[in-house]
C-alpha cells in the first residue's frame, strides 16, 4: 500500500530546502551504498552545515503530518537526506538495505519516504518507480509533496533526461513491522476517524477493542 501526502512541507520550507541545497556540498550517492553498481546520483555531504539544516526541516514536517503518523506508525526514523538527479542519473531497480546503522544502534527500514522539492515540469524522467507485480507505478509529485510506501518493494528513479531532480528520503521502522498488519490497523483507524460519532457508544467501544488489542499483539514497543 502507498500513501501521497500533499503539502508535507510548506512553500517557505521547501523555498529553504532549496537554497540550501544550491549552497551545500554533494557527493557521490555511493559513499552510502558502495555496492550498489545500479546507484548513480549525488547526495548531500553529512560534513556540509546545510545537511543538519535540512534534515531537520524534513523529519520535523514529517512528524508533524498526522497523514504521515497515522500510515507509518514510527517508532525510529531516519535522518532525511537530501538527493540530487542531474541529467544521465538514475537509481537502477533495487530494494532498500533492510538494517540501517543510526549509531549506536540500528534502523529495520519498513517504511520509505520520498519527500519531491522541484517542479515536475522542471526536469524529465526521474520519477520514483515502484515495481507491483508485473508493472510499474511512477510517481513525480509536486514540490512539498510525499509518497511512503513499503521498503520491501522493488523499486528505482528512471534517469533524467533534462533538469534536476532534487528530493528528501527517509526510512522508518515502524511500530508494526509487518506491512500486511500495518494497512490492515490503518484502514481501521481511518474508519473510526471517518465515522466517529455516526457509530453508537457501544459499537464504537467495540471498535477501539479490536484497534488497541490488535496493536497491542502485532506492536512492538
Amino acid at each position: 500500500m502507498f500513501l501521497e501526502i500533499e503539502d508535507v512541507l510548506t512553500p517557505d520550507e521547501v523555498a529553504e530546502l532549496r537554497t540550501l541545497a544550491a549552497r551545500a556540498t554533494f557527493v557521490d550517492g555511493r559513499l552510502s551504498a558502495p555496492h550498489a553498481t545500479m546507484k548513480d546520483n549525488l547526495q548531500i555531504d553529512h560534513g556540509d552545515q546545510a545537511y543538519q539544516a535540512s534534515s531537520k526541516i524534513l523529519a520535523t514536517a514529517l512528524q508533524r503530518s498526522e497523514a504521515f503518523r497515522n500510515f507509518a506508525f514510527p517508532a525510529l526514523m531516519a535522518p532525511p537526506l537530501l538527493t540530487r538527479y542531474a541529467p544521465g542519473m538514475k537509481y537502477g531497480q533495487h530494494v532498500d538495505s533492510p538494517i540501517i546503522p543510526l549509531g549506536a544502534r540500528q534502523l529495520r527500514s519498513d517504511i520509505s519516504c520520498t519527500v519531491f522539492l522541484n517542479d515536475p515540469e522542471s526536469y524529465d524522467g526521474g520519477a520514483l518507480a515502484v515495481q507491483v507485480g508485473t508493472r510499474k507505478v511512477e510517481f513525480k509529485l509536486k514540490p512539498g509533496a510525499a509518497i511512503v510506501y513499503p521498503s520491501t518493494t522493488l523499486h528505482e528513479v528512471t534517469p533524467v533526461t533534462r533538469g534536476e531532480r532534487l528530493a528528501g528520503i527517509t526510512f522508518v521502522e515502524s511500530h508494526i513491522a509487518d506491512s500486511f498488519q500495518r494497512e490492515l490497523l490503518y484502514e481501521l483507524d481511518e474508519v473510526a476517524a471517518l465515522e466517529g460519532f455516526n457509530i453508537s457508544p457501544e459499537n464504537r467501544n467495540r471498535l477501539q477493542y479490536v484497534r488497541a488489542n490488535l496493536r497491542r499483539m502485532w506492536g512492538s514497543s
